[in-house]
């Protein structure tokens, strides 16, 4: 059984760490008076700090301590919280994720020039990065704060077996205690067991720590903040007469009393007599049982063990499938109550499955807000960011592979959509643009739309370039869908000039192509002077669906469950009679319908009772004729050959229970080809 790597451990939950400091840092910017958000960062630079130095990343500790003093200095009151020194350390941030990924490249002088950025802030002279941590100086003409008074504290922590092997070191955490003034430390070794039973990787030792100081309590729990839910820790005042254990509520209980163990022992005179903590109440859990239920709440599953176990419940799903081909063939009963029941469980398994991929898109649309505040700052223009539904949930490989098409869309609606603050307030409008991002769930798809209040798209320009590069006929008669699709060309783009958001038209025709990979499809509304909306219409999953399999001539395909709104019979007086114009009439509405046997050259003859089977997407609805309606199926999508790339009719493919292969219908295309065939009609009528 493979065992995680420490270091992999530590570089996850450090880009953690990092996003929820440059989530505060966003806050910030537009509460800089918010102390509760000067904290949160302060605590994350602490975090990263002490958990880097004990995973041996010391450029990220000696990096980040600089930071962590200058937010230090801001909670203390001795300097205000600014924009500048906010975008200082958001670039601090950067370098930050760059030592957590490479620790060991040649970053340059970039570590130099954001410490003077950073120093500039907080209005100190520049400091240069040490191996080691060291304080920012004041700056000139603020006059240093009087000498706190001393406090004695006794300090005793164990930590766990297991902390060596996950990479805790707890020498680091007593230099931390070092650096908060002076301190005797003493090593408790009798837990040490004998030699034949003594497991090398796991620690043994307690410590007995007297620290004089100045910081309070405060700063003592933020050097054992991040491994305080699992370790044993008491923290007693021993300063005055009248001093009481101060260790709060939650940690857990003292160890037990610690044996001198170094050449250097306390005199008797500096150690007073050992006072527990106040006792708590007996129904509370012994330590380890509550570090064990803490650890229990959430456990880290590399997302390529996710892959790997979807792809175990997809073979789960075509066995499944062919056991229930052979049960329904058979006269044996307990054959079919015991293919029944793996039928019930396969689908549970599978339901679960496909919880356990899914994840809210918030985890993709907080990644937007630092890239607004970059272009604000770069093109000088008022951006309001606004999300919506970020509860939605989506599949973990469609949300990796939007992030990009999003970066693109984004970028183009602040580049050609908004305006400068002088032209909106020109136009009548408020200073800051705004763009929105929401999702919503629409059956088994959800869509993700990117609006702003711009001066939205221009027709004349679009088909002026459309024109010049050849993409359509001069005078080509389009509908303004079609004509505003034409901005997903490759290489099209209306800019006036290059530059760096925008202007070489590479990215639109990028958006399009992942999105169609991903078996999904873009809408696009513009109204002039009112702004623009792109949406993109997604799968919910590209894993595992519910079909509808059908028959057409010989052939068996599959129709996404999710898309199928009902089923009518065609019969054959009926088809023959509605061979001039393919529309069947419901419920007072005409929809058009495709004779897939003629779409796919089947060369069959129509079965007596045919079936329409009528699909929609969203708010355009096509019928699909096809000989047979074979009923729903479990199907496991399989990626088409390279070969087949072209062909836009089918999405994939999937494996039935005999073994042989049924095509997945692509319903956007169907219900595009559709609409065509209805216009077409339209006009030669």
């Amino acid at each position: 059984m493979s065992t995680l790597d420490p270091v992999a451990v530590f570089r996850t939950e450090a880009a953690e760490c990092l996003e929820a400091i440059e989530a505060g840092l966003l806050d910030l910017t537009h509460h800089l008076d918010n102390k509760d958000l000067v904290d949160a960062v302060f605590r994350g630079l602490h975090t990263l700090k002490g958990s880097g130095a004990m995973f041996g990343f010391e450029a990220l500790a000696a990096f980040t301590h600089h930071c962590e003093t200058a937010f230090d200095r801001v909670r203390k009151g001795e300097v205000a919280a600014t924009s500048e020194l906010v975008a200082a350390v958001l670039s601090a941030q950067d370098h930050m994720r760059a030592l957590v990924d490479q620790p060991d490249a040649d970053h340059g002088d970039i570590g130099h020039k954001l410490l003077a950025q950073l120093q500039a802030a907080v209005g100190g002279k520049e400091a240069a990065p040490a191996a080691t941590p060291v304080a920012v100086p004041a700056p000139a003409g603020v006059r240093e704060a009087p000498a706190k008074k001393k406090n004695s504290w006794r300090i005793r922590f164990s930590l766990p077996a297991n902390s060596m092997a996950n990479g805790t070191n707890p020498l680091g955490l007593l230099d931390e205690l070092r650096d908060l003034g002076e301190c005797t430390v003493r090593a408790n070794t009798s837990a040490i067991p004998a030699l034949d039973e003594l497991v090398p990787t796991d620690l043994h030792i307690s410590w007995d720590v007297t620290l004089t100081s100045e910081q309070d309590r405060s700063a003592i729990n933020d050097v054992f903040i991040f491994v305080l839910d699992d370790m044993e820790l008491s923290v007693e005042e021993i300063d005055g007469p009248t001093a009481a254990a101060v260790a709060p509520a939650d940690e857990k209980a003292a160890p037990a009393p610690v044996a001198a163990a170094s050449a250097a022992p306390v005199p008797p005179a500096a150690v007073p007599e050992f006072r527990p903590v106040e006792a708590v109440p007996a129904k509370r859990e012994a330590p380890a049982a509550v570090s064990q239920a803490k650890a229990a709440e959430n456990v880290r599953v590399p997302a390529e063990r996710l892959d790997e176990l979807m792809d175990r419940v997809g073979e789960l799903v075509i066995a499944q499938s062919r056991l229930s081909q052979l049960a329904s063939a058979s006269t044996d009963i307990a054959l079919r109550s015991v293919s029944e029941e793996i039928e019930r469980l396969s689908g549970e398994l599978r339901d679960t499955m496909m919880v356990l991929r899914m994840v809210p898109v918030a985890t993709l649309f907080s990644r937007f807000r630092r890239l607004v505040h970059d272009l604000a700052r770069e093109t000088g223009k008022v951006i309001e960011l606004v999300t919506e539904g970020e509860s939605t949930e989506v599949d973990k490989t469609v949300i990796e592979r939007l992030a990009d098409p999003l970066v693109h869309l984004v970028r183009n609606s602040i580049d050609h959509g908004l305006e400068t603050p002088a032209e909106r307030l020109a136009s009548g409008k408020i200073e800051a643009g705004t763009v929105t991002l929401s999702a919503r769930q629409a059956g088994g798809e959800v869509i993700i739309s990117i609006k702003d209040d711009g001066r939205g798209i221009n027709r004349e320009r679009v088909r002026a370039k459309a024109e010049s590069s050849g993409l359509i006929q001069p005078g080509q008669p389009l509908s303004d869908s079609e004509l505003l699709q034409l901005i997903f060309a490759p290489g099209f783009s209306t800019a006036a000039a290059i530059t760096n958001l925008s202007g070489r038209g590479v990215g639109m025709d990028v958006v399009k192509k992942t999105v169609e990979a991903l078996r999904g499809a873009i809408d696009i509304v513009s109204v002039p002077g009112q702004g623009s909306e792109v949406s993109l219409r997604i799968p919910l999953t590209l894993a595992i669906i519910d079909g509808l399999l059908v028959r057409v001539g010989s052939g068996r395909y599959v129709i996404p469950l999710s898309a199928v709104e009902e089923c009518l019979e065609l019969s054959l007086e009926e088809d023959l009679r509605s061979r001039g114009r393919s529309f069947i009439s419901l419920r007072d509405s005409l929809v058009p319908f495709l004779r897939l046997r003629d779409l796919f050259r089947t060369g069959t003859k129509p079965d007596v009772h045919q079936k329409v089977v009528v699909i929609s997407t969203g708010t355009e609805r096509v019928g699909l004729v096809v000989d047979q309606i074979i009923g729903d199926h479990q199907t496991v999508i399989k990626s088409m050959s390279k070969l087949h790339n072209n062909v836009a009719t089918f999405s994939g493919a999937t494996i039935l229970g005999d073994g042989s292969v049924a095509l997945i219908l692509d319903v956007g295309h169907l219900v595009a080809a559709g609409q065509q065939q209805e216009a077409q009609l339209r006009v030669a009528g």
